[in-house]
């Protein structure tokens, strides 16, 4: 948007996804998705319980590596299977599953561990889903994996400690991004769980692991990678390894219960064992009738606190050095080391509420675009012109790596649709235009507009960008002539639209978040991504979260530094941007940006602008005064405000820098913009 613009733009109706909610099933819209996709085969439709989209908490859920969190199949189809070649087939497949295991599955070879691919949620049907005689191995560079709720049983070959048979129930080699999380683990050849060779980015919750000599071990090389979060375990009946953790970067165990019950022919050796460089923090666990309950060597650092022993025996140590904090990291919440036993014996394990209630209705479907020719589709825009109108549940189209030239449009008709990024990184999947609102269209039907010019417009309803670039490479400096150099990136026109782990850049106007008319509710929330540009480039009246993100500036076309990082039209009674946990920089100059200004278009005086910005991290490029007026309205009698920011551009309380009060702050935080709402 321009300094002086007074004329009102299109809005998009900007919408927040309910991630994994689609709308009711209709006779039509399934006939639909058979002629569009070609796809006879149904799946289960499981959507709609909070199962198929959950995502991972401790190191799992951390933002590393390219990959944002784990969350496993939850945007492609889910499955059941009852067979062993069917769950080999889609847990091997290159797509992504929700794979729900709703029998007694037996291995063949007794032995066979599945290689599982990416991207992938394996989950028993309450109780039902068993793995006999063999379990998962998730190789180099698997990543994004759930493996849930089941029973992984009886690969034992009659040797207690066996060296000859290496049949775990989970292994995984350099993998990263796991959630193994409710499942019954016991009698296997050798360890229940190996987490070996640099994997990282691990949770282990709320599992059974039991009769067998080995719990699980970590490490296995001498490189300082693997961080894993291990929490609300039953450990119990095994002999050693309870883990075993070696040369692990941070290893958090909390909350677990270790127990060697007596009168059995299973004594523990040692339980929590922290050797090589580990650094283990130990927090509220509870140790019941163990031999050695905790031990370190001498090259490891094992913080304890708040852990409770009852008959335990023999080594009990800590020391070597201080803890990390896992809050750096992410949160928790620790549970009363003494109620653990309770807890613990009754919520470890299948919960026959998870993976229920699936059907045989069709769900999500995947549409590859590859513009080497190698997928069905060789544009994005392709793929979205073959979702049929009023779809019912979720579309992805996942998108390989390369650049994509062309603008992208998903029409409001078209609800559920994810566009995501194969590739390791946001960075490789890439799609690019460059068109300015002030430039002819081809058809001679006049100038494009500001939302005209938007690279990616989204106007659907539960809709998801994921893992790629949307960029207006529009050539400021070659064009200075030309009357209106507003240049979208991406414009949103829904409500329930997130954008996560993207990267949106151009120069002025990049990221333009509006809803569908002046009335209808429009939420955003965008999380881990970055947004780059230098003039009112986070702007619209939708809701929006921006939240643990980065926003950087830029400088102008002519190598100066001077912009304005949002420019809200929140109507009245509105919520309007919000930025949260993120952290605003970029490589200009001291004191040339502004936080932000408030439009009103059209010199509409019914609209009410707002911005918050709080617990933040502001470079010096802000100015000690942030907010601006714009278009003779003054900003302060709109709604601007900070809480908790840090960072040389983080100014104290004044006239010109309003602060919340912590009442204040209390009603304004991410869940009271997303309402009803959780992405």
């Amino acid at each position: 948007m321009s300094s002086t613009r007074r004329t009102a733009r299109h809005r998009r109706p900007q919408r927040l996804l309910a991630i994994g909610v689609p709308l009711a099933l209709a006779a039509s819209g399934v006939a639909a998705y058979g002629s569009a996709f070609g796809l006879g085969e149904r799946a289960a439709a499981a959507e709609a319980s909070v199962w198929a989209t959950a995502a991972a908490d401790g190191f799992a859920s951390v933002n590393a590596l390219g990959q944002n969190g784990t969350y496993g199949g939850r945007d492609g189809r889910t499955v059941t299977v009852r067979s062993l070649a069917d769950l080999e087939r889609y847990a091997t497949a290159p797509e992504p599953y929700v794979i729900v295991v709703a029998g007694t599955i037996d291995m063949a070879p007794v032995g066979k561990e599945i290689k599982v691919a990416s991207n992938k949620t394996i989950i028993g049907s309450g109780t039902l889903g068993h793995i006999v005689g063999g379990g998962f191995f998730l190789g180099q560079g698997v990543h994004n994996v759930i493996i849930r709720n089941l029973t992984i049983r009886d690969s034992y070959q009659g040797v207690w400690n066996d060296k000859e048979h290496d049949f775990d129930a989970i292994q995984m080699d350099g993998a990263h991004h796991v959630w193994i999380d409710h499942n019954d683990l016991r009698r296997t050849a050798d360890g229940l769980i190996d987490v070996r060779q640099d994997s990282t980015y691990v949770t282990v919750s709320w599992n059974r692991l039991s009769n067998a000599n080995k719990a699980f071990g970590i490490g296995w090389t001498e490189n300082l990678v693997t961080d894993i979060t291990i929490h609300h375990n039953w450990i119990r009946e095994t002999e050693q390894r309870n883990p075993s953790t070696d040369n692990a970067a941070h290893a958090h165990l909390y909350n677990n219960l270790m127990e060697d019950t007596p009168g059995t022919s299973i004594t523990s050796s040692y339980g929590n064992y922290a050797r090589g460089r580990t650094r283990m923090l130990l927090e509220n666990s509870y140790f019941q009738g163990m031999g050695n309950p905790v031990i370190r060597d001498s090259t490891a650092t094992l913080v304890q606190r708040g852990n409770v022993f009852s008959g335990t025996s023999g080594r009990n140590e800590s020391g070597g050095g201080t803890a990390f904090d896992p809050k750096t990291y992410y949160d928790y919440a620790l549970d009363a080391a003494g109620k653990v036993p309770a807890l613990v014996k009754s919520g470890a394990g299948p919960r026959s509420s998870l993976g229920a209630g699936a059907s045989t209705t069709a769900t999500a479907r995947t549409l590859t675009v590859a513009k080497d020719g190698t997928g069905r589709y060789k544009t994005v825009q392709a793929a979205v012109d073959a979702v049929p109108a009023g779809n019912p549940s979720r579309v992805v189209i996942a998108v390989k790596p390369g650049t994509y030239r062309e603008t992208v449009s998903v029409p409001a008709n078209k609800p559920h649709v994810t566009i995501q990024g194969s590739g390791a990184s946001r960075k490789d999947t890439v799609i690019v235009y460059g068109n300015a609102a002030g430039m002819q269209k081809p058809d001679g039907s006049g100038t494009y507009g500001t939302p005209g010019s938007a690279t990616a417009a989204i106007r659907s309803d539960d809709s998801r960008l994921r893992n790629l670039t949307v960029s207006n490479d529009f050539d400021e400096a070659a064009n200075q002539s030309l009357d209106g150099h507003q240049a979208v990136a991406l414009l949103t026109t829904a409500d329930k639209i997130v954008l996560d782990g993207v990267i949106v850049t151009g120069d002025q106007d990049t990221l333009e978040l509006e809803t569908a008319a002046k009335d209808k509710p429009g939420r955003v929330y965008v999380t881990n991504s970055y947004v780059v540009g230098n003039v009112d480039f986070v702007f619209g009246r939708a809701t929006a979260v921006i939240d643990q993100s980065v926003i950087t500036l830029k400088k102008r076309w002519n190598g100066t530094s001077a912009g304005f990082v949002t420019a809200p039209s929140t109507p009245a009674g509105r919520n309007g941007i919000l930025i949260n946990r993120s952290t605003v920089n970029g490589d200009v100059a001291a004191s040339s940006f502004h936080l932000g200004r408030n439009w009103h278009p059209g010199g509409d005086k019914t609209v009410d602008p707002q911005v918050t910005v709080r617990n933040s991290t502001l470079s010096a490029a802000i100015k000690r005064t942030p907010w601006t007026d714009m278009g003779g309205f003054s900003w302060k009698d709109d709604r601007f405000a900070e809480y908790m920011n840090v960072g040389p551009g983080a100014g104290s309380k004044s006239a010109d820098q309003p602060h919340l009060t912590d009442s204040q702050a209390a009603s304004q935080e991410v869940s009271d913009w997303l309402g009803d709402w959780t992405p």
